[in-house]
């Protein structure tokens, strides 16, 4: 009599798997410096994460911003900073900044007694550099 004896099990597991990873994210925002030659994309999979400059002579391309929400894994984070630094043409990426920031405030509570809670984020900024050849 049942019409659709999976449709139950599909849906659980489509709750589970949203609940599990629906509430993390990171948001990328690039910011290409002026004057700054344009170079064809680099292989994400031999790019350098560095926390310091390097000392062999390199350019500077750009910012790239990373701004988590929830509590990402590391890797997932490395590699959307991987993919953002290849399109500029980068080699590496030198980690410049790592910290919370005030992001804005919510309001609560009704009109007459408003509660304004400030909201904070973590902001990772790299800048990416290409090694001269």
């Amino acid at each position: 009599m049942k019409r659709f004896p999976f449709a139950v099990p599909a849906l659980t597991t489509v709750v589970v798997l949203s609940l599990l990873f629906g509430c993390t994210y990171v948001s990328v925002e690039t910011r290409k410096y002026l004057a700054v030659p344009s170079y064809p994309p680099t292989d994400p999979a031999g790019f350098q994460i560095l926390h310091a400059p390097p000392t062999q002579p390199h350019e500077r391309l750009g910012e790239i911003s990373l701004q988590p929400q929830g509590n990402p894994p590391v890797q997932e984070m490395e590699a959307k900073l991987r993919q953002a630094a290849a399109k500029m043409g980068a080699d590496a990426a030198v980690i410049v900044a790592d910290r919370m920031r005030y992001m804005g405030a919510y309001e609560t509570g009704p009109w007459w007694g408003r509660e304004i809670s400030p909201e904070y984020g973590r902001v990772i900024v790299a800048v990416a550099i290409r090694y001269v050849r």
